[in-house]
C-alpha cells in the first residue's frame, strides 16, 4: 500500500469511503489531478457532461433517484459560476448533491493578480446556496472535510454542500489514509410528540394525510404504505410527494391540492398529519388553504415546522422513523364512511377538473403515455406547459422515487435530472419538456448518447415559452418576448447519433414512445402542437 497519496487521490479515497459510485463532471485545468485519480478507480464510474449547470443536476437526478449522495466536479471561476443554478435546484428540491471544485494556486488566493479563472469570493458565493461550504489549505485536510461535509447534507433535510480545492493542493502529498464512513446519524422522534400525535389521531374521525418531499428523500416507501394502511385515511401528496406512494393505491387522492375540489375534502377533515413538507406555494395555494383546524406536522428539519401553517404537535424526525414509531403508537383508524365516500368523489372531481383544463388531446396523451411506459419507470418533468399541467398532477407515478420535476420550477433541468435518474437506476427515465426550457441544457443530449443512458425526451413544441404565454393572457397583457424560432429537434436528435421521430398527434405518439422504449439507449420525441386543442394549466 503507498505511503503517501496526492490531493486528488485522497478527494478519491474520500469518495470511495462515502460509497460513492458515480461522478458527474468536466474536467479543466485545474482539476486534472483529479481525473488522474479518478481514471485508475475501480469503483467510480465518471460521466461526462457538457456544461457545469449539467453535472450539477445529473447529480442532483442520480440523488433524487437512488437516495445516496450526488456528486458534481467543477473547476473555479465560470464553471463554479456555471454550476450555481444546478445547486439552487438542488436546495430547493432538498437533495444531497456535493460539488467539488477548485481554487487558484494559493500563493496568488486573494491577490487579485488576474490568475486564470482567478475568483477570491467564490466560496461566499457558494455559501449562498449551500447548507455548507468548507475551503480546504492542504492535502491532508481534504479527506476529513469531504467526511463531515457529506456527513452533514445527508444528515436531517438533506441540502446540498460544496468543498473549494486550490488546484497545487491538488498535487500535494500527505498520507496515505483509508477511511471509514461511519453511518448518516438518524433524526429520532421524541417520544413525547409522538404520543400527543397519537392521542389526536386517536379522537380524528376525518383526518388526511398530506404527504411531502421528505417522505421519498427519507427513503420511508415501507412507512409511508404501512401507516396509510393502518389508518386508512386519504392521502394527497405534493408534486415532490408524488412517488412516495403508488398514485393507483385506493387511498390516495391525487396531488393537485391546489385546484377547486380539493377543497371540500380540507373543509371537512377534523385533522391533517403532514410528513415532509414545508408547504410550499403552490400546492399550498398560495398558503390560502384552510389548514388550521389541528395539524401534526413532521419533518427532520425543525426550522420548518410551522413555518407556513401553525402546528398542533409539531414532530422533528426523520420521515421513516417517525411514521414508524407513529403506526406502533397509534390504533386502527376509525374513519367516517362519509369521508371515505368524500375522498372518492374528490379524486374523480380532480380527474375531471383536470380533462376540463387540459382538453380531449393531451387527456389521450397522458393516457397513451401511461400505457406504453413499463410500470417500473423514472418521469422528470420540466417547467413546462404540460409539465405543470398533467405531468405532474394527472400521470400516474407506480414506483417509489420514480418522479421528480424542477421544484424550484426554473425552466431547462429536466434533461439532466433525467440522465442522472436512469444512469443511477437503470431505469427507462422520461424527461417532459417544452421546446423553450430544453434549450438550456440541449448539449447533455451529447452525454445522454455517450453513456447509453436510457433516458426519453419529450420536446413538446409550441414555438415559444407558452407557459408564459398563457400567463400573460390570463393577466390581460400584452403576449410579448415568448415566441420562439425552435429549431429541427429532430434533426439535432438524429445528429447526436440517437433515434428521433416526429407526432402531431395522440396515437402516433403512443407508438413512438413504444419504439423509444424498446431502444437500449436514449431517444427523442418531438410532439408538434400546432395542431391540438388548447392546453390550459
Amino acid at each position: 500500500m503507498k505511503q503517501e497519496m496526492n490531493g486528488g487521490e485522497a478527494v478519491c479515497a474520500a469518495l470511495e469511503a462515502l460509497g460513492v459510485d458515480h461522478v458527474f463532471g468536466v474536467p479543466s485545468q485545474q482539476n486534472l489531478a483529479l481525473y488522474e485519480a479518478l481514471s485508475h478507480s475501480n469503483s467510480i464510474r465518471v460521466i461526462g457532461a457538457r456544461h457545469e449547470a449539467g453535472a450539477v443536476h445529473a447529480a442532483d437526478g442520480y440523488a433524487r433517484a437512488t437516495g445516496k449522495l450526488g456528486v458534481a466536479i467543477v473547476s473555479t471561476g465560470p464553471g463554479t459560476a456555471n454550476a450555481m443554478n444546478g445547486l439552487y435546484e438542488a436546495g430547493f428540491a432538498s437533495s444531497p448533491v456535493l460539488l467539488i471544485t477548485t481554487q487558484i494556486n494559493r500563493c496568488w488566493l486573494r491577490r487579485e493578480k488576474g490568475a486564470i479563472h482567478d475568483a477570491s469570493n467564490q466560496l461566499a458565493m457558494l455559501k449562498t446556496v449551500t447548507r455548507r461550504a468548507d475551503q480546504v489549505r492542504y492535502a491532508h485536510e481534504i479527506v476529513p472535510t469531504m467526511i463531515a461535509l457529506a456527513r452533514d447534507i445527508l444528515t436531517g433535510r438533506p441540502q446540498p454542500g460544496a468543498i473549494e480545492i486550490p488546484s497545487d493542493v491538488l498535487d500535494e502529498l500527505c498520507p496515505a489514509d483509508r477511511p471509514a464512513m461511519a453511518a448518516v446519524p438518524r433524526i429520532m422522534p421524541q417520544e413525547s410528540a409522538i404520543a400527543k400525535a397519537a392521542e389526536l389521531l386517536a379522537k380524528a374521525r376525518r383526518p388526511l394525510l398530506w404527504l411531502g418531499g421528505g417522505c421519498v428523500r427519507g427513503g420511508a416507501e415501507e412507512a409511508v404504505r404501512a401507516l396509510v394502511d393502518h389508518l386508512g385515511a386519504p392521502v394527497v401528496t405534493t408534486p415532490n410527494g408524488r412517488s412516495a406512494i403508488a398514485t393507483d393505491h385506493p387511498l390516495v387522492v391525487g396531488s393537485g391540492t391546489q385546484y377547486p375540489p380539493f377543497r371540500r375534502l380540507l373543509e371537512e377533515a377534523d385533522l391533517v398529519l403532514a410528513v415532509g413538507t414545508r408547504f410550499q406555494a403552490v400546492p399550498s395555494g398560495f398558503w390560502s388553504l384552510p389548514l388550521g383546524k389541528q395539524l401534526i406536522q413532521i419533518d427532520a428539519d425543525p426550522e420548518m415546522i410551522g413555518r407556513n401553517y401553525p402546528a398542533a404537535v409539531g414532530i422533528v424526525g426523520d420521515a421513516e422513523e417517525a411514521l414508524v414509531a407513529l403506526r406502533q403508537a397509534c390504533a386502527p383508524g376509525q374513519v367516517d364512511p362519509g369521508y371515505s365516500d368524500l375522498a372518492r368523489n374528490v379524486a374523480a372531481d380532480l380527474l375531471a377538473d383536470s380533462a376540463e383544463r387540459i382538453g380531449v388531446d393531451h387527456v389521450a396523451l397522458c393516457d397513451a403515455l401511461d400505457r406504453a411506459l413499463p410500470a417500473d419507470r423514472n418521469i422528470v418533468c420540466d417547467a413546462t406547459m404540460v409539465g405543470n399541467s398533467w405531468g405532474s398532477y394527472r400521470l400516474p407515478v407506480r414506483t417509489f422515487r420514480g418522479f421528480t420535476y424542477s421544484t424550484s420550477l426554473a425552466i431547462g433541468p429536466a434533461l439532466p435530472l433525467a440522465i442522472g435518474m436512469a444512469l443511477g437506476t437503470g431505469r427507462r427515465t422520461i424527461a417532459v419538456h417544452g421546446d423553450g426550457g430544453v434549450m438550456l441544457n440541449l448539449g447533455e443530449l451529447a452525454t445522454a448518447v455517450e453513456m447509453k443512458a436510457p433516458v426519453t425526451l419529450l420536446i413538446f413544441n409550441s414555438n415559444g415559452y407558452q407557459i408564459l404565454k398563457t400567463l400573460q393572457q390570463m393577466n390581460k397583457v400584452s403576449v410579448f418576448g415568448v415566441d420562439l424560432h425552435t429549431p429541427d429537434f429532430v434533426t439535432i436528435g438524429q445528429g447526436m447519433g440517437m433515434p428521433a421521430e416526429r407526432v402531431d398527434n395522440p396515437r402516433d405518439f403512443e407508438a413512438a414512445v413504444a419504439r423509444s422504449v424498446a431502444v437500449e439507449g436514449p431517444s427523442l420525441i418531438e410532439i408538434d402542437m400546432k395542431n391540438m386543442a388548447p392546453l390550459g394549466l
